[in-house]
């Protein structure tokens, strides 16, 4: 009689934790839904409103799922035996599941919130996926084919247009599926020239929104090759829409999918078909970036944990401080041989630093719900993280203990960390620098103003602006990130001023300022001077961007915020833009 008490049980607690999966599924898919109507009636502050939003509901629905365990069953107590069968009827449920990796990470959610990490292993949570989704079957196909040599090739790509489902005319489709061959042709392997028997076109059926576009993703495939493609869609403004341009290639898809954007809205019943689509046409980016990329970052979470705990398991590297000038607020270290940086709040700040902890985990808070405009890091935040004591490398280990003795533990050979932050690792701006020609210097100090700029009308302030805090992508000429957000803040709450003139002539030579500074106060004509200690790196950035040390400039894009007017950033080189001179979206 027990056992049958103990398997109903156990199979009323799968049954709970699935269906508050299943629900939070179905919110995420309504907003997510929701993003074509947003972008047809050109409502650019309610898709930020929603994406913002949708980052929120998973840890809601964790914890409705998990409150409801804790009032319907007695989960004072930890059960073994219950919790492996609990397990097993899980694994039962989702067999036959649209999305059973995800289901597997709100069974780990859940049951993480209830019990402790002595039980976080294989036998009670899915450290390994254990339901394949290969082949999961649904009434929406994942992709489209097009046969240019059946259908014609002009005739194949308007079709591609028309597919995506958006219920606004094109503006002038003949005009954009023109610019769209034209490119093609000029393309390697995409022009019907030289079209094997096999030449097709694959779109994915589901489109990707992201702040002011709509984008249609798929590959060419002739003969062995497969080239991707993603074709932004815009809006006019004026009840009509236009293809902007045609990004072909590994290297522009990758930066349209970089980690540094905030997420895609993308609709589709089985997830994982979209991101082993995509998978194919960018090989280097893995499974957890590709999750985060369409907005699903708690997969995202758990497949990258997944891989580090693999990697972890064959190499031997340690783990040391990052490349850099350490930080006064955070801990920095990174393993070499993974290209992560992990991030630890210190016990205390040293001064100049005023803020508090809680500040910091706001404005990092903040970074993740916010449009990062491709110019910040995205993040993976992680609580009582576990990794082998023996390979910390012992200077670190030693600050560690020093500096961040509140957030780490011992616990059998384990550094048990409570609270860590881990972000994709760059090459800080101020190494990249060091020994650069005049042509890098150049190229880096324009991209580091441009990232500046796109913060700003995104309404992001840095607060810090030294390039320590900047890192860039890749190697040579990469782009320009913001990393460091301890003293970020929305531009509107800045009072930006110019220095007023000196009362007398010996105010020029005082230590002290002559006039009053409120916490706020931002005098941007300061800002060359404290950061730019080489001449050379000082007179590359003033060629581009003189404007930032004017108030007035600043001062514009916070009356921009507040009218309401959203500035475009394109993911994409202006150069392969259809006529984009003129063609504007800012409205």
């Amino acid at each position: 009689m027990a056992d049958i008490v103990i398997k109903d049980l156990s199979k009323n607690i799968a049954n709970t934790i699935l269906t508050g999966f299943n629900r939070h599924f179905s919110i995420f898919s309504k907003i997510t839904k929701g993003a074509q109507e947003r972008f047809e009636n050109a409502d650019w502050d309610a898709e930020r409103h929603a994406s913002r939003k949708r980052i929120l509901f998973y840890d809601a629905r964790v914890k409705d799922a998990t409150q409801f365990l804790k009032k319907q069953f007695d989960m004072s107590h930890f059960i073994g035996p219950l919790w492996l069968d609990v397990k097993r009827d899980f694994i039962q449920l989702i067999q036959n599941h649209h999305q059973p990796e995800l289901a597997e990470t709100f069974y780990n959610s859940v049951f993480c919130g209830l019990f402790h990490r002595d039980y976080f292993d294989n036998d009670y949570i899915f450290v390994r996926s254990v339901v394949s989704t290969e082949f999961i079957d649904s009434d929406k196909p994942s992709y489209h084919v097009y046969y240019p040599a059946k259908r014609g090739f002009r005739a194949s790509i308007k079709q591609v247009l028309i597919d995506s489902g958006i219920n606004l005319p094109f503006e002038n489709i003949n005009r954009d599926v023109k610019h769209i061959i034209k490119a093609l042709i000029k393309y390697p392997y995409t022009s019907p020239r030289h079209a094997h028997l096999n030449f097709q076109f694959q779109a994915i059926s589901s489109v990707f929104y992201r702040n002011k576009a709509a984008y249609i993703v798929g590959k060419c495939i002739n003969s062995h090759r497969q080239i991707p493609f993603a074709i932004p869609i815009l809006h006019t403004g004026n009840g009509s829409i236009f293809a902007d341009a045609i990004i072909i290639g590994n290297q522009g898809l990758s930066r349209l999918f970089e980690f540094s954007y905030v997420y895609f809205m993308v609709d589709h019943p089985v997830p994982s078909s979209i991101v082993k689509f995509l998978r194919g046409l960018m090989p280097s980016r893995k499974k957890e970036d590709l999750y985060s990329a369409i907005g699903l970052h708690k997969q995202g979470k758990t497949d990258f944990y997944r891989d580090f705990l693999h990697h972890l398991k064959h190499s031997e590297d340690e783990l040391i401080f990052a490349p850099g000038i350490k930080g006064m607020v955070m801990a920095v270290f990174t393993l070499p041989s993974y290209p992560y940086v992990f991030k630890v709040i210190r016990d205390r700040f040293k001064p100049p630093k005023k803020v508090t902890r809680q500040e910091v985990l706001n404005t990092y808070h903040l970074v993740k719900q916010h449009d990062r405009v491709g110019r910040m890091s995205d993040i993976l935040e992680y609580s009582h993280v576990a990794l082998p004591h023996h390979r910390f490398a012992n200077d670190l280990l030693d600050e560690l203990h020093e500096t961040c003795s509140n957030s780490i533990s011992h616990e059998g050979g384990h550094i048990v960390i409570k609270h860590v932050y881990i972000e994709r690792r760059m090459i800080p701006l101020n190494i990249a620098i060091q020994g650069a020609d005049d042509a890098l210097v150049e190229h880096l100090m324009r991209g580091y103003g441009q990232a500046i700029k796109e913060l700003a009308g995104a309404n992001i302030f840095p607060g810090d602006l030294l390039l320590k805090n900047f890192g860039v992508t890749g190697l040579g000429k990469g782009r320009i990130v913001f990393y460091d957000y301890d003293e970020i803040c929305y531009l509107t709450e800045c009072n930006f001023r110019k220095i007023p003139p000196p009362r007398y002539p010996e105010d020029e030579f005082s230590s002290e300022p002559w006039y009053s500074i409120a916490p706020n106060d931002v005098f941007p004509e300061e800002f060359a001077t404290f950061i730019f200690a080489d001449n050379r790196v000082r007179k590359a950035f003033l060629k581009h961007h003189k404007d930032l040390l004017d108030a007035d400039f600043w001062i514009q894009k916070q009356e921009n915020i507040k009218a309401g007017i959203f500035e475009d950033v394109f993911p994409y080189p202006q150069n392969i833009r259809f006529g984009f001179s003129d063609l504007s979206t800012k409205y």
